[in-house]
């Protein structure tokens, strides 16, 4: 495929084939993700490919029920990953730390870069994935099924295979609304409108279009797509409570040596 063909053509798919993911492929798309830029090239990552239906059918409830984690051949989970360069340190006589906050952030930026590598090596090949945010809100859970060791963390993942369905591509904000030329230039009301005006359409309309989502909504009584967003889908008080998980599992895992 030509790549603007397929970074343009990027969809969700939630629903596969029941045909496996050749191993040579599956190398090749990793491959792509190890070429990936990398901080200080310390590739403070690691991958953890599941093929397992067994393993897939445990996380299948720290991934929030999502059917794809099943049905999908593959499920692919990037970690941001000191473990083994701290091994590497103690190794060599070198100081062993890499045991903070920013050590964390430092890995997840390198596991989030060689996702999307993967990624579009994945879609060029003509497989589909769907992203899920269950990776990061339940890591403690995911690593614990995965047999995470101290100093690695579960960050992004996805399910991965040949797609059994062809949805349309999902609206974005427009570029004038997302890029900043040379400072950030704060929006005002008009702009705001101006930025969603789409997203409040389409979005909304696609809550309706689809019986079990329309239901829940005019149970809810919600009248637009921000307050979808915000008492449906994305609460408050879920993201209060996956954030304090987040923070005792990076704690137990050894990124928070000495962090208040």
């Amino acid at each position: 495929m030509e790549f603007n063909d397929v970074i343009h053509g990027h969809k969700s798919i939630r629903r596969y084939e029941d045909r496996e993911v050749s191993q040579e492929l599956l190398d090749q798309i990793l491959d792509a993700g190890i070429r990936a830029s990398s901080s200080g090239n310390m590739q403070s990552y690691s991958i953890v490919v599941t093929k397992d239906k067994e393993l897939r059918e445990k996380l299948y409830t720290p991934h929030m029920n999502q059917s794809m984690v099943v049905d999908a051949p593959v499920l692919l989970t990037f970690c941001a990953d000191f473990n083994r360069m701290r091994k590497w340190l103690e190794l060599n006589d070198a100081p062993v730390h890499f045991d903070n906050f920013m050590s964390f952030m430092i890995g997840a930026i390198d596991a989030t870069l060689v996702a999307q590598n993967c990624a579009l090596a994945a879609e060029n090949a003509g497989l589909g994935i769907c992203y899920m945010g269950s990776t990061l809100a339940n890591c403690d859970q995911i690593g614990e099924i995965l047999n995470l060791p101290p100093n690695v963390v579960p960050v992004v993942g996805y399910s991965l295979g040949y797609p059994a369905e062809n949805p349309a591509p999902r609206d974005r904000l427009p570029k004038a609304g997302l890029v900043h030329y040379e400072q950030y230039k704060d929006y005002s009301d008009e702009d705001i409108l101006e930025i969603y005006k789409e997203r409040n359409e389409k979005g909304w309309q696609r809550y309706m279009d689809v019986p079990r989502l329309k239901e829940m909504t005019e149970e809810l009584g919600l009248k637009n797509l921000a307050q979808i967003y915000t008492i449906a889908k994305y609460t408050k008080e879920s993201h209060q409570g996956f954030s304090q998980s987040v923070l005792n599992y990076l704690r137990s895992q050894n990124f928070m040596e000495n962090e208040e």
